[in-house]
């Protein structure tokens, strides 16, 4: 990219000086807290600053513990890109790309649970614990027609607020479900994903089509010089696949 094409496509998506990403905390997939520095790290930290690189603008995280706090980010001014699910609902406002990584959606209940089956899920007296505004959230509202779904602050809380509020099942990034299972004890994953996440970058659709446009060239360069799996590698991501160019 030639200076001013990359003096211009700063001045589109960080018209403040800096490139403001939104960084959701809330799916260890993506981000997660350094306990060493307190600072966010991870894919979506790491895509972030190749981006800010390549722009020439420096690099502000606008850190967040939830999808839904993270898509009024950049609904509200807050931030020049994001990292999201695919949702047609987001896309109302936001420009997506394709993918980078897929993630599997899974249900999580107590181990002396009747359900064993993603089927049995959908049945009336059925409470389902979600991270509000999460894309488990959007899609089970769609998806279920007689169970209940209650709304949880945050994703990392859907587990104890299962334990919490003595719900039937807990739906989320089966990671974080696996984490908080072995240290709640007493609770089995079901064997089959409910839903696979398509995670990929954001921008406000009123940013234009040509912003738009180089991000999407962005994350497809991303995945295929190795720079996403390298990613994942490094921060030792398991369960989440590099999205193919036509995921």
């Amino acid at each position: 990219m030639t200076q001013s094409n990359q003096t211009g496509m700063a001045a589109i998506f960080a018209p403040g000086g800096s490139l403001r990403a939104s960084i959701n905390l809330g799916n260890p997939v993506l981000a997660s807290v350094d306990a060493a520095t307190g600072a966010p790290v991870g894919i979506s930290v790491d895509l972030a600053a190749e981006l800010a690189k390549r722009l020439g603008v420096p690099l502000q995280l606008v850190a967040v513990k939830s999808a839904g706090a993270s898509v009024e980010n950049l609904e509200q001014d807050k931030a020049d890109i994001g990292f999201f699910a695919v949702d047609p609902k987001r896309g109302q406002e936001i420009s997506f790309t394709r993918p980078y990584v897929l993630i599997e959606g899974f249900y999580a209940v107590r181990a002396d649970s009747p359900i064993s089956s993603n089927e049995q899920v959908d049945q009336s007296g059925i409470t389902v614990a979600v991270g509000k505004g999460s894309a488990y959230d959007l899609f089970l509202t769609r998806e279920l027609q007689r169970a209940t779904i209650v709304r949880i602050p945050t994703s990392p809380a859907v587990v104890q607020g299962f334990l919490d509020q003595n719900l039937s099942v807990a739906a989320g990034v089966k990671q974080q479900l696996e984490k908080d299972a072995a240290t709640a004890g007493g609770l089995r994953i079901l064997g089959q994903r409910f839903m696979v996440i398509r995670q990929a970058m954001g921008v406000p659709k009123s940013r234009g089509e040509q912003a738009a446009g180089y991000l999407a060239d962005f994350v497809e360069e991303m995945k295929a010089s190795g720079f996403v799996a390298a990613s994942m590698s490094r921060h030792k991501i398991e369960g989440a696949l590099v999205a193919k160019a036509d995921d």
